[in-house]
Parts: structure tokens; C-alpha cells; sequence
């Protein structure tokens, strides 16, 4: 259920029937997008905890998600003290930026992020889907399975760095790039299965960082 105390009724939309919407990531703070929604938006957002907006291009209503996958489930809804903007606190369940970065504020060009990723997971596991997700069934089979995978991985993908310059026809960094793909998603699948939050891992990094510099 979103929380919220609003009205849309109540909402000081502009002349268009629009008013702003930011949302942002709650287990980071990140702002993730900015989008538009009239009054039918905000009731399916606070209706389906999922976030709905207006596209001003298409004019009509659009969810976010809808086709990539990548929606945002909405935990809570602010407005603004003025009552004509609204502030999305959601769980993003994949990259908010049709470029595949984790927010349209970021260049498409960043660095490396995989939060978004890591909240995915946790939501597969908690559905215990083993019928549909390959996360869920997966983690059912133990942490044997899940560091086997991993050890597989990891040896796929040093065989695809060490032949990357062999002409057989295919495209040796994409292969490369896909098995370095696997290879982060079982290590994220296994730290998840320790119990072992992926910030752990970034702390320590971060540690190992100031440590060589002092």
C-alpha cells in the first residue's frame, strides 16, 4: 500500500491538467526521473503502487515499466507545500532512464552501478517464484549451486578476455562484455544468499581506496 495523505482531487495542476512528478530511489535517496501526471495518474499510482505518468509526446497516461520491465514500485507519495508537485518515493526494479542508467540525471556513459540490480533480486527472492525466476530457482537449490555458478562464470569469462583477439567470426568483446554480465549477476545472487548486502563490498572498496592513498 502507498502512503500518502493527498488529494488529487485538491492538486493545483497547471493549464495543461499537469503538475511534476520526481521520483527518487528510497534506499539511496537518488533522484531517479522527472516526469509529468494529471489527476488520473496520481489515483493509479496511489491505486497500484506502481508509478503512472502522462506522456505530454503521446498524450496519453503511460506506467513506468510498461514495456521494459523497469517499473518503479511506489512506497510513498509527498506533495510539495504548494500542493502543485509530487515526490515518487519508489523502489526502482531496473534502470529509471530509457539509456540504461540507473537515473536520467546521470551520464549515459557512467560508471558501473548495479543497486538497481540488487533490489531486483531481493524482490525474485522474496516471491519465491521457481516457476518463472531463475533468481528464485536458483537460490532453492543452495549456496553449493550458487557458488558453482559463480566459479563457472568466473572461468567463461577468463577464457573469453584471453581470446578475445581470435577471429571466429562473432564479436569477441561483446561476449566478453556478456559473460562479465553473468559472471556480476551470480556473485550478486551469492552475496544475497550469504545475507551479505552489496554496500559491504562497496565500503570496502571504498576503505582499500583511502588506505592506498594515505
Amino acid at each position: 500500500m502507498v502512503r500518502h495523505d493527498i488529494d488529487p482531487s485538491k492538486l493545483k495542476l497547471d493549464s495543461r491538467g499537469l503538475l511534476p512528478v520526481v521520483a527518487q530511489d528510497v534506499a539511496t535517496g537518488t533522484v531517479l526521473m522527472l516526469a509529468w501526471a494529471d489527476r488520473e495518474a496520481v489515483e493509479k499510482t496511489l491505486e497500484t503502487g506502481d508509478a503512472w505518468f502522462w506522456s505530454r509526446s503521446r498524450k496519453e497516461l503511460w506506467r513506468k515499466g510498461g514495456t521494459s520491465g523497469n517499473v518503479l514500485k511506489v512506497e510513498e507519495v509527498l506533495q510539495d507545500c504548494d500542493a502543485d508537485s509530487l515526490l515518487y518515493r519508489v523502489h526502482p526494479q531496473g534502470p529509471a532512464c530509457h539509456r540504461g542508467t540507473r537515473s536520467c540525471f546521470e551520464p549515459a556513459t557512467g560508471e558501473l552501478e548495479l543497486g538497481w540490480l540488487s533490489q531486483v533480486l531481493e524482490a525474485r527472492k522474496s516471491s519465491g517464484d521457481t516457476s518463472s525466476s531463475y533468481t528464485a530457482g536458483l537460490l532453492a537449490k543452495g549456496r553449493p549451486r550458487i557458488a558453482q555458478k559463480v566459479a563457472e562464470e568466473a572461468a567463461e569469462t577468463v577464457i573469453a578476455a584471453l581470446t578475445l583477439h581470435d577471429d571466429e567470426g562473432r564479436d569477441p568483446e561483446d561476449e566478453l562484455v556478456g559473460e562479465a554480465s553473468d559472471l556480476l549477476y551470480h556473485l550478486l545472487v551469492l552475496l544475497l544468499d550469504c545475507g551479505i548486502p552489496p554496500r559491504r563490498v562497496a565500503e570496502k572498496l571504498a576503505e582499500r581506496h583511502r588506505e592506498t592513498k594515505t
